[in-house]
């Protein structure tokens, strides 16, 4: 019986890492978990309309750093950075106090190659009755015409009010998911139409991550 594994779980430490960074002892461990939990709720609600790919957490003693990926970075941060302002106050409201608060605004520069912005903007034609074949075949398109070495789009769930569940999905190019040194993105959306949930999901495949000459090279010459 096969067992779906995801893309970036099976990856963490080879060539992808934790969203969230920190150590904790017992007493706050769950505490952390909680916070970290809020603070993606609340951006991810606050600024649906600003394309957040992801937002990683990095925490010390008395530092709490926020790193937001967004492809459209002018919108969170606004005029002179007053948005970054007002993300603090919020995100105060939702934490232990802490001495320094740190918000960084991340640019992606190819939002067509980030798997959850993919994913969510498949998701969101569907909740403008865009077709779902072609919302599909349109996000395959571009994704390949960013440069992706091979790309895997899919939907599920009920499309019509009087049809029952099914799943649609189209693939192009390459996608070696078994392949660990493969550099695979993921993502996944939920649609909420008149029919029902929709769940969307994308894998992109941008090529594979060899270690440099020069770093093997120093390491057999160590040895």
């Amino acid at each position: 019986m096969g067992q779906k594994v995801s893309p970036i779980g099976l990856r963490i430490g080879v060539n992808k890492d934790w969203e969230s960074t920190w150590y904790a002892d017992k007493k706050t461990f769950a505490a952390n978990i909680k916070e970290d939990q809020d603070i993606r709720n609340f951006l991810k609600k606050k600024y649906s309309a600003c394309a957040i790919s992801k937002i990683t957490i990095e925490r010390t003693e008395n530092k709490l750093i926020i790193n937001i990926f967004t492809g459209k970075p002018g919108m969170i941060i606004g005029s002179k950075g007053a948005g970054i302002e007002v993300i603090k106050k919020e995100i105060t409201k939702l934490v232990r106090p802490v001495k320094t608060l740190l918000i960084n605004v991340k640019e992606i520069k190819k939002p067509d190659l980030d798997a959850q912005l993919v994913a969510e903007s498949i998701a969101e034609q569907l909740e403008k009755r865009v077709a779902g074949k072609r919302a599909l075949k349109q996000a395959l398109q571009r994704v390949m015409k960013a440069g992706a070495k091979g790309c895997r789009v899919q939907m599920c769930g009920v499309v019509k009010v009087s049809d029952k569940a099914m799943t649609e999905k189209y693939m192009e190019g390459s996608l070696p998911l078994q392949t660990i040194r493969a550099d695979i993105d993921y993502g996944v959306a939920a649609a909420h139409t008149a029919g029902g949930k929709i769940g969307v999901k994308c894998w992109i495949y941008k090529g594979e991550i060899l270690q440099s000459k020069k770093s093997s090279d120093k390491k057999g010459g160590q040895e």
